[in-house]
């Protein structure tokens, strides 16, 4: 089973989170006016715990990209933000009855991340380059918040043509 994976757009991936990506314009400039603030870009949704800043080094993966398993936390968003300018895979399927539905993939444009909301079904960190340098926000916490699910046939992943 093919997914083409669609240009990252706010508004294709809203019923999943948010896209982070600089607006047009700043809400605000700060700084003695040297810097623009693009402001509360993201709805950090936690449940029992606090917000934390960790950084994940992943590896690089390849297109055509092998769908195996999606995960989700039912107890905290989840954003990454890399630490890079090269683009990234991200997955996402909608929530049925407590299982993922048909995916759906998009590839990031340079400089933008994605924050997944509390609950949502995501594939794994998936950085087409290297470094897979990613700044993550996510639930620190007690408690188990971690959701796979593997799909009975895997999907394959590929760009358009």
């Amino acid at each position: 089973m093919k997914l083409v994976a669609a240009t990252l757009t706010a508004s294709a991936f809203a019923p999943f989170g948010d896209v982070i990506a600089l607006r047009d314009t700043p809400d605000k400039v700060i700084n003695q006016g040297l810097c623009g603030r693009h402001h509360d870009l993201a709805d950090l949704d936690f449940h029992g715990g606090r917000a934390g800043i960790s950084l994940f080094d992943a590896e690089p993966r390849s297109l055509p990209y092998r769908l195996e398993m999606v995960e989700r936390h039912p107890d905290g968003a989840q954003a990454f933000l890399p630490m890079t300018g090269q683009p990234f895979l991200v997955i996402v399927a909608p929530d049925e009855a407590g299982r993922p539905g048909i995916p759906r993939a998009f590839l990031t444009k340079p400089h933008q991340g994605v924050c997944y909301k509390r609950g949502a079904w995501h594939g794994v960190l998936t950085p087409l380059h290297a470094p897979g340098l990613f700044a993550v926000v996510d639930r620190i916490g007690p408690g188990p918040n971690l959701e796979e699910h593997c799909f009975s046939k895997p999907y394959e992943v590929v760009l358009p043509d």
